[in-house]
Formats: C-alpha cells, structure tokens, sequence
C-alpha cells in the first residue's frame, strides 16, 4: 500500500506537491462540491480547521464533480466561491474523481483503508470524511450525513497525546 504522504497531489493553483507537509498532523481529507446539499458543511469544516489547527490539523478540500455535476466550476471559480461564501481558510486541492476507473490514487487508498456501509469501497456523495492520524494511518470514513460538528470528540481524541 502506498504511503499517503507520498501520492502526488494538485493544488487548486495547479502547483504539482504530496501531502508530506502535513505529516505529524490529524487530517480530515473531504471530497467537496459548490452546489450540494451538503455544501453548508464547509462553514463547520472550517469551524473544525479553526478550533484545531493550532494542535496539529488540517481540513483538506477535494473538489468532485462526479456526483450531479454538483462541482462545475473552474479552479478560480471554487476558489472563488470558497471563500466569498464560507471564509475557507483550509486546503483546497484541484477536482479529483473519487469513484470509476479514474480514481485518484489518494482515493483508491482511504476507500481500501475505511470501507463505508456493509464493506462498500464506493464514495457514495460529495461530503464523505477520512479522519487519518499523525501518522498517516486512516483511522475512520464518515458520511455526508455526519455534520463535522459531530466529528470533535474524534479529533480531540486523536490530538491528544
């Protein structure tokens, strides 16, 4: 299994890099969309990113537009809407499939690491969580039906030592 802190990555400013930045640290990797249900999430994402980040976490956002076509923006576009409309200070990566023959490495690992409901690998919609350890361990998958409000105890658990 590849190391998640060495799979390549695109920033949203198309800046190639991996995730070993932020090795050492607690991370919620979210697949995120501009026009879903579950968009509202980003103001409690970036609650959680703001409350944490000092002891070691990060929020990181991976635009899809798998899911109704709910993410069809353009890089400047979800930049854009990210933060007129949510304030996200968090990482934001360029759009990514989750899901088919095209998935990203990144998903191909979480989703074998932290199969969702009765073993499923698929990403069923926009907004599912990877909650991973300092290090790099995928400690545990949430769906979209979990506020990230609901994800504190989870974090502080993993924050402390």
């Amino acid at each position: 299994m590849s190391d998640l802190f060495d799979l390549p990555l695109t920033t949203l400013d198309g800046q190639p890099t991996t995730l070993a930045v932020y090795r050492g640290q607690v991370l919620l990797i979210v697949n995120v969309a501009s026009r879903c249900g579950f968009t509202p999430q980003y103001a409690g994402l970036q609650t959680l990113y703001q409350t944490y980040q000092e002891r070691g976490f990060t929020v990181l956002g991976f635009p899809c537009n798998q899911f109704a076509r709910q993410e069809p923006g353009d890089a400047a576009e979800i930049r854009r809407f990210c933060s007129t409309r949510y304030n996200v200070t968090f990482p934001i990566f360029e759009k990514l499939k989750v899901n088919g023959a095209d998935t990203h490495p990144l998903y191909r690992l979480l989703k074998a690491a932290a199969p969702g409901t009765l073993g499923s690998t698929a990403i069923k919609w926009n907004f599912t969580k990877f909650l991973v350890d300092r290090n790099g361990q995928i400690v545990k998958r949430f769906g979209p039906l979990t506020s990230p409000a609901a994800l504190g105890q989870a974090i502080e658990r993993l924050l402390t030592p």
